[in-house]
């Protein structure tokens, strides 16, 4: 197997399974020599609730990527254009896609009821793929939910200028140059500006002792993103837990309802049973009465 195989085998498990199946892909590649491969699997990131629902939209309709990445070619053509009229009609379709899409993500990670938090996190994720490509390359193997701000490369659009020029365009018109005079209005001034005085150069000790404290910081940001994400591992694999002893205890729960109504319905048969062999007795008693006096009758006639 591929490296690429055994990542998407990884994150097409659900997500109480992910740490103890990502062990045995990482012992397997290391047991046939792939050490590299290892190592990759190894430091895969466990995916959030929401990242693994995305994971899941994909594997189940793999045009979903495609879908997105044209979206995404079709807004990013028509901001370059400034075609306001296409990009009011492309927008209005991102805002239906992603719609179907968060549904049909849901769907395949057969979640009826999600809650508001979960929802954002999808909608913002797949919003994010449209905005950066680099995010739609990797849905199928997220480790944690996307943020949406704005459209990227996109985003130069809101701009004064281009809007300007994307709103008349749209109304049929064209944008006018500015008037010589306006020009000459804003035109440098052939007046050398005042030479600025040279900056003073840092204290040498200072500035070591600054770039002490950023390396400083910097390796203490690192170490806690990496306890930040060492506890949100934590955290998804307890819940996971949780679910899971909460479906044990359900069919268990199930099951105690089940025995209940088996016991009810042998009491009843016990009942019943019991009824009949009591009247089975009283006949048997009234036969052997009838014998009795059958054979006191015989007897007395025989010794007559």
């Amino acid at each position: 197997m591929s490296l690429d195989d055994d990542l998407d085998d990884l994150y097409g498990v659900a997500p109480e399974e992910f740490t103890a199946r990502r062990k045995e892909l990482a012992a397997a590649a290391k047991k046939r020599g792939d050490a590299d491969d290892a190592k990759a699997i190894a430091a895969a990131r466990k995916p959030t609730a929401a990242a693994w629902v995305v994971n899941q939209l994909v594997r189940a309709d793999p045009s979903a990527r495609t879908r997105l990445s044209d979206l995404s070619e079709g807004l990013r053509a028509a901001h370059a254009e400034m075609d306001g009229p296409r990009i009011r009609e492309l927008t209005t379709a991102q805002r239906k896609l992603v719609h179907e899409l968060v549904r049909s993500a849901f769907d395949a990670a057969d979640q009826a009821d999600p809650s508001a938090a979960m929802r954002d996190d999808v909608t913002n994720t797949l919003q994010a793929a449209i905005a950066d490509p680099e995010v739609a390359e990797r849905l199928g193997r997220l480790a944690k939910a996307e943020q949406f701000s704005g459209f990227g490369d996109f985003g130069g659009f809101a701009a004064g200028v281009p809007e300007a020029a994307a709103a008349s365009r749209a109304k049929g018109g064209s944008t006018a140059a500015p008037s010589k005079s306006a020009a000459s209005k804003t035109a440098p001034s052939s007046r050398k500006p005042a030479a600025k005085p040279a900056a003073p150069k840092p204290n040498p000790a200072e500035l070591r002792a600054a770039r002490r404290n950023r390396d400083r910081a910097e390796s203490e940001a690192k170490a806690a993103r990496a306890a930040q994400g060492k506890a949100a591992d934590a955290v998804d694999d307890v819940k996971a837990t949780l679910a899971s002893a909460r479906r044990r205890y359900e069919k268990l729960l199930e099951s105690l309802h089940a025995a209940e109504r088996e016991v009810d319905a042998a009491d009843e048969d016990l009942k019943a049973a019991q009824r009949s062999a009591g009247d089975a007795a009283e006949r048997v008693e009234a036969a052997d009465t009838a014998l009795a006096a059958a054979e006191k009758a015989l007897a007395k006639l025989e010794g007559g």
